[in-house]
Order: structure tokens, then sequence, then C-alpha cells
């Protein structure tokens, strides 16, 4: 598996950092982020956020908090996915 890194947290220590990644073979963004805890994890799962969707976070889904300082990281992230010269 391929994984093109991105960026890391600017603020990071040494140890677990929120990453982004890009994985080109099946389109994706990849994103290490910060465990929501309880009470915000409670808080998405509690409601239908759009209209038809069932409440809860699935079993394969996850809740993951990203701090506003990484917007540049991930907007690299989104500007490179997107270059015509890797579809």
């Amino acid at each position: 598996m391929d994984l093109e890194f991105v960026g890391i947290d600017p603020e990071t220590e040494h140890e677990g950092s929120p990453t982004v990644w890009l994985r080109r073979e099946v389109e994706e963004i990849v994103v290490q982020g910060l465990k929501a805890d309880g009470e915000l994890e409670s808080t998405v799962a509690s409601q239908s956020w759009s209209p038809g969707h069932a409440v809860g976070i699935p079993d394969h889904e996850a809740v993951v908090r990203i701090p506003f300082r990484m917007i540049p990281i991930l907007r690299k992230a989104c500007d490179d996915a997107e270059r015509p010269d890797v579809r």
C-alpha cells in the first residue's frame, strides 16, 4: 500500500501526531487525528446530521479531531489530489 506523506501537525512533539497522507490508488485522503472524547463522540452519534441518514457512528467509522492549524495541510492534500496529472 502506497501512502504519500502530505504533512504533520506543525506543533507536534515526537510521538503520535495528527498526520495527512494521500492514497492515490484508491483516491483517498488518509488522516490520523486526535481521538474524540466520549462527550464529543456521543454528541456526534446522537443525531442524524443529514436527512435520511441513520443516527450513530457505524463500526467501520471513527470521529477524529483535526486542529485548525492543520488547515493548510488539508488544503494541500485536496489540491494535490485534484491535480490533473495524478488521475
